[in-house]
């Protein structure tokens, strides 16, 4: 392995697990944690390019709009809402939720009154880094020393790994499971998106549409709709 693959897995690998041991075991604040995350999106990413210039002219290209592929993934993030909030209606008598909002409260602060700035934050800026660290870093850089195959495989599951510290107090094992399998596989989506069109836009704006459709069976677990 190269210096530069090495470096890369090991910071997705130790910034996904680091941020599932904080979730599940110190439950800081959301409102704590949110600059501390966007440090760590930021800062391993930062170390990287400033070592390996080349590869950022490289890597800047990502955020180039391009209108090709924007009806499509647009689409997509329509369907994907309506799977999930669907997939609420049609589960919330065999999957039990109630432990999400108490979850939410007593690990993160995050109650009903605040609930809509979190749901924002998750929505534009969250998302927005995770595709920028997952996919434009985590994938879109990583498959030009390991290959496709391994960056597709080894992004999705490090993003998947980044949730379990949040999940985990939520769901039994058998949801849990399920969840994150849901996430390895929507990673997986991510990826192709992105290598098809290039730019980290298009899996930006579906996973936006997943956050919406989360965030809106968040707001009916609170009572707020």
């Amino acid at each position: 392995m190269t210096k530069q693959n090495t470096y890369i897995v090991m910071s997705l690998f130790i910034f996904s697990v680091s941020v599932g041991f904080i979730d599940a075991v110190i439950h800081p604040g959301y409102f704590v944690k949110i600059p501390i995350k966007i440090l760590f999106f930021l800062i391993f990413p930062i170390i990287f390019f400033a070592a390996n210039k080349a590869d950022f002219s490289e890597f800047k290209k990502i955020f180039i709009f391009r209108r090709g592929g924007l009806f499509r993934s647009l689409l997509l993030g329509a369907a994907i809402y309506a799977v999930i909030v669907l997939g609420y209606f049609l589960t919330r008598n065999i999957i039990d939720f109630s432990n999400v909002t108490s979850n939410l409260t007593a690990g993160m602060g995050i109650t009903a009154d605040n609930f809509i700035y979190v749901s924002l934050y998750i929505s534009f800026m969250n998302s927005f880094l995770e595709e920028f660290f997952f996919r434009g870093y985590g994938f879109m850089t990583l498959k030009k020393y390991t290959g496709r195959k391994f960056a597709y495989l080894f992004s999705s599951s490090v993003f998947a790994a980044y949730h379990v510290g949040m999940l985990i107090g939520m769901f039994r094992i058998g949801a849990l499971l399920l969840l994150l399998l849901g996430l390895i596989a929507g990673g997986c989506i991510f990826n192709r998106l992105n290598e098809l069109n290039d730019n980290i836009y298009p899996s930006w704006f579906v996973h936006m549409f997943a956050n919406f459709a989360i965030n809106t069976v968040g707001f009916l677990l609170f009572g707020v709709l």
